[in-house]
């Protein structure tokens, strides 16, 4: 097949659209890491992961046949066969970066641990422009602007440390390790989006990819659970022992989802370079989950707190400035080239894939006729809600409900601001 010579547009409606999938990323990836404030009543971390992965795995099942209908998963997933080993990667690292974030919730708070595992931008920032040409051609302005975000990234995240490593000296040593943790999710997640943007510029639809990577979660929450438990029948031993909480980490995994499912089209649209740091609004979010719903600064001094609220102010300037480098018509190119790159590699359609890239592959890609699975989905993904929900207790934890109604109220509302925006310009393409 003959390289493409497919040229981009990016109309600033895509630009906006990418924005405010970023926000709603940030919302519904902070609400889902509430969850994890379990690992401090003594539930293993490996059984907490594998508790969200099963939200995680029915999710990203229901909510594509919803949305999209079987059919077209099925022929986009058949269209795109050649990411299913990247989609399974990007499900394995995503495992293994949320086990060590529990760790870090466990050892310095989720309100800290949040802005620490954000340097994903960073990394990001890096994979975005070595392998898929973002920023490149960006100019001095848009240089500046990512650049100066980034420096600001780091000085937020040595904030954040210091405050961490020092407010309590006892747990010294044991905050290092929540430190060290956070940071090693960080770029575990930085790395999951090459998979993300490789299956975006060839044109595959972001509900159509988070099923197979589903796959990869869940082989590798058993697979990593089983090695440190001791075995498959201890993992699901524990599993079992902790079923009354069950809910809540089904619930978590299962808003992830949606979160996830918003960063990827932000990545879609404005490349992980700003989609990240945008997406990484989510420490606001889970600043506000630690420190007002949890109560998680009543133990710490009035220095510690400036530095911690500092640092994370410091960190979202960042980030703002950042995601605001809108790609020029040069960047632009460079991205053309990138995606050529893809379809010349793997011998795909460059018409196609270019309007799947603008957001107008529903206009060309219409699902085939077959069993309506989604009805099926729907109704197991509710049964079992409803079976955990009926043996959940409350969890041996402070919470605030008065906050954790409003910030809910505040998720919610900006999905159906972000929900209502892919809609409209996209059909969810």
């Amino acid at each position: 097949m003959s390289t493409a010579t497919t040229e981009l547009r990016s109309p600033r409606s895509l630009h906006q659209l990418g924005v405010f999938c970023g926000l709603a990323a940030g919302a519904w990836l902070g609400a889902a890491e509430a969850p994890t404030k379990l690992v401090q009543t003594g539930i293993s971390p490996f059984v907490i992961t594998l508790g969200m992965v099963a939200g995680v795995f029915v999710a990203r099942w229901t909510v594509p046949l919803i949305l999209k209908g079987s059919g077209f998963v099925f022929e986009d997933l058949r269209v795109n066969a050649h990411l299913i080993l990247w989609a399974l990667l990007a499900g394995m690292l995503w495992v293994v970066a949320n086990t060590l974030t529990v760790f870090a919730i466990r050892d310095v708070g989720l309100a800290i641990a949040f802005p620490l595992w954000n340097t994903n931008s960073l990394v990001g920032i890096l994979w975005g422009w070595l392998f898929f040409n973002e920023l490149r051609g960006a100019g001095a302005k848009g240089w500046l602007k990512v650049v100066g975000g980034a420096f600001a990234i780091v000085a937020g995240t040595s904030l954040l440390a210091y405050a961490t490593t020092h407010a309590n000296p006892a747990d010294h040593s044991r905050a290092v390790q929540g430190v060290i943790a956070a940071l090693g999710a960080g770029v575990l997640w930085g790395t999951q989006y090459i998979p993300y943007r490789k299956a975006y510029i060839s044109g595959v639809n972001p509900l159509s990819f988070v099923t197979v990577i589903a796959f990869g979660e869940l082989i590798a929450a058993v697979a990593l659970g089983s090695f440190f438990q001791g075995g498959i029948a201890p993992l699901f031993r524990d599993l079992a022992a902790a079923r009354t909480v069950l809910f809540w980490l089904f619930l978590g995994g299962f808003c992830w989802v949606f979160g996830d499912l918003f960063q990827q089209y932000a990545a879609k649209y404005i490349g992980i370079g700003r989609g990240i740091p945008l997406s990484n609004t989510n420490q606001l979010w889970g600043l506000a989950w630690g420190a007002l719903v949890f109560g998680e600064f009543a133990h710490l001094r009035a220095a510690s707190i400036t530095m911690v609220v500092a640092g994370s102010v410091i960190m979202i300037l960042g980030a703002a400035a950042i995601s605001m480098a809108s790609a020029s018509a040069s960047e632009l190119t460079s991205w053309t080239a990138a995606m050529n790159r893809e379809c010349s590699r793997y011998s795909l359609d460059p018409q196609r894939v270019a309007r799947a890239v603008a957001g107008d592959h529903h206009l060309d890609h219409r699902a085939r006729s077959g069993p309506r699975w989604e009805i099926l989905a729907l109704v197991v993904a509710a049964s079992m809600l409803t079976g955990l929900a009926l043996i959940a207790r409350h969890p041996a934890i402070r919470i605030d409900t008065a906050w954790m109604f409003a910030l809910l109220a505040g998720a919610l509302l900006l999905l159906g601001i972000s929900g209502a925006l892919l809609w409209h310009r996209t059909r969810f393409s």
